[in-house]
């Protein structure tokens, strides 16, 4: 709701940009008809049209970005495009010029009709292709964040509040007459001037990620992701996303717990909440709350950085294998922690390289999230047949009580009788090697640690993080425990820190069987080659499964990686690793 108050705001702004007066001659036209047959017939029109023409953009945008590093340059040619329409109107004008004429036939047609509903509607259209070319922030925003994460329903929307936001203020105009015109054309020289300074700041954006001045940005822009203006207005609101400050606590990532509701017939905390919030499903279409009527329901809320979830994730999966054919339908809910986590493709190959078989919602914008009121990665609600929430769990642990509650609600499903061989009743056992191996917490001293700043702690570097540029750091000669530093040139930005020159170093002082370290490969996406030490030394035995004996691996993708796992007993250690190449880097966590 919060993007969608900024979306129509945006739209009613607009009619403070000069390129809107070629538009208001056909408003003011009919303005002496009723408004009912003709004003607001022509306002739909418009505001649909342009939502369309806008959505088809967005559909070409997600194209772009979603063809890897082809589709990134394409990506910022749209973008440079952009900003030189607001910067240079004649090159909007060409842009546009198809469309423009369209419009302007249409509109002139109709202008020339008989005063009608349908001809205000034809008005409205050609009104609404005109006026195409007026583009101002927060519709790049929008289009921008469509081509990052997807056209869909929820982009068409916001487009459409933009829209309904122009016509607000053009249905103004259409009231005040003529005094509006003449006011717009008296501040023709001030406009003009704002207009092209929001196109040298997208030229200037647009230049800084094409030289890797701020990589990552370009995933981080869009509407699901909230920069200092859209955090302070979401708060005011009280909606939060989970990005914010989570710590740990019983294995589980988490923010302030709330309550659930409870029911007086049968022990209940509320109906499930509406699904319908995704940005996209994999592995299956759509859910809906109705469709689900009848089944018994887990929701997985996890992200596929998280190794809190990923020590989950055998259970989940074997729970799916073992009691599908009896009703129970998984729904793996992923709600991204990082902006890296909320490019589909990323999370399609999580979800195909960690064997996720059920259905997972792309929750980018939260909203399943905030439906549940969930606070925790990972988090389990178990929904009866009745579609009540009967049982929830927050983080690891605990598996044989709620596999308990899954056969309880799939024999009241089925009256009683759970149709399975009685070697089925053995709780499941799934294979929790690797990075599922359930942590050493007696032996666990070092906390989630993160590299951005806006979460970062203990970091003992001389003379701290300097923001989101780039920096010579040294790491001391010794390291209090948990404490941590970098070597080499970096820019640490709000939630990770950038290696800018091969040969950096990142140093931790920790204590704790295994130690994660979440990275991904710089802009380019070349592959990142990495040396661990361990007191110094090559780990040998005590290597993670992403790194062989002497230390050596390679980051390919944007995910967590296992650098260490001590075979024998755990003490205090100094870890380092040494990046031969540009990386990003995100955060520890321990096990």
């Amino acid at each position: 709701m919060t993007f969608l108050i900024l979306a129509y705001l945006g739209g009613v702004l607009t009619i403070l940009s000069p390129c809107i007066l070629p538009v208001l001659p056909f408003v003011f036209a009919r303005a002496d008809q009723p408004f009912v047959r003709s004003g607001l017939p022509m306002l739909v029109g418009m505001a649909l049209t342009f939502a369309l023409v806008a959505t088809l953009a967005a559909v070409g945008g997600a194209w772009a970005v979603h063809a890897n590093v082809y589709g990134r340059w394409l990506a910022l040619l749209i973008l440079a495009l952009f900003g030189l329409t607001l910067l240079l109107p004649r090159v909007a004008d060409r842009l546009m010029q198809p469309l423009v004429a369209l419009g302007a036939r249409l509109s002139n047609r109709a202008d020339g009709d008989a005063p009608s509903t349908w001809s205000s509607v034809v008005l409205g259209i050609g009104t609404g292709l005109l006026w195409a070319p007026c583009a101002g922030p927060i519709l790049g925003l929008v289009l921008t964040g469509a081509a990052l994460h997807g056209a869909n329903i929820g982009t068409f929307g916001l487009l459409l509040a933009y829209a309904a936001g122009a016509a607000t203020s053009l249905a103004l105009a259409l009231f005040v007459g003529g005094r509006v015109f003449g006011a717009l054309k008296r501040s023709l020289g001030a406009g003009e001037w704002v207009r092209r300074g929001l196109g040298v700041a997208v030229l200037v954006a647009v230049a800084a990620i094409a030289t890797g001045v701020d990589t990552g940005w370009l995933t981080r822009v869009s509407l699901a992701s909230t920069n200092g203006v859209e955090q302070s207005l979401i708060e005011t609101i009280g909606m939060r996303s989970p990005n914010a400050a989570p710590a740990t606590d019983g294995g589980a990532m988490m923010m302030a717990a709330k309550p659930h509701a409870t029911s007086d017939s049968v022990r209940s905390e509320g109906e499930l909440p509406p699904l319908d919030g995704a940005v996209a499903w994999l592995n299956s279409p759509p859910l809906t709350r109705e469709s689900l009527r009848g089944k018994v329901v887990l929701v997985d809320f996890w992200t596929y950085s998280c190794v809190n979830c990923l020590r989950t994730l055998p259970y989940v999966r074997a729970w799916y294998d073992k009691y599908k054919d009896q009703g129970l339908v998984v729904i793996g809910v992923h709600a991204p922690e990082f902006a890296f986590e909320k490019v589909e493709g990323n999370v399609r190959r999580a979800v195909a390289d960690l064997h996720v078989d059920y259905p997972v919602a792309l929750d980018n914008d939260y909203a399943i999230w905030r439906g549940f009121n969930n606070e925790y990665w990972p988090a389990h609600y178990f929904i009866d047949a009745q579609g009540r929430i009967r049982h929830h769990h927050f983080g690891e642990g605990a598996y044989e009580q709620s596999e308990a509650w899954i056969r309880e609600l799939l024999e009241e499903a089925h009256g009683g009788v759970l149709a399975m061989m009685p070697m089925d009743a053995q709780a499941v056992q799934p294979d929790t090697s690797g990075l599922a191996l359930a942590p050493a917490n007696a032996e666990v001293g070092s906390p989630e640690t993160y590299l951005g700043y806006e979460r970062a702690e203990h970091f003992a570097s001389p003379g701290g993080v300097v923001r989101d540029t780039p920096h010579d750091y040294t790491v001391p000669s010794t390291l209090p425990l948990n404490a941590w530093g970098l070597a080499g040139t970096w820019t640490v930005a709000d939630e990770k820190a950038r290696l800018d020159k091969p040969g950096g170093r990142i140093a931790f002082r920790f204590h704790a069987r295994d130690l994660n370290l979440v990275l991904g490969p710089a802009a380019d996406g070349k592959p990142v080659r990495f040396v661990v030490r361990i007191d110094g030394a090559r780990p040998g035995d005590d290597h993670g499964i992403d790194t062989d004996a002497d230390g050596r691996g390679t980051v390919a993708q944007q995910k967590l990686y296992q650098l260490y796992r001590a075979k024998g007993a755990v003490g205090d250690r100094t870890f380092e690793i040494e990046l031969l190449d540009p990386v990003e880097a995100f955060a520890f966590t321990f096990g």
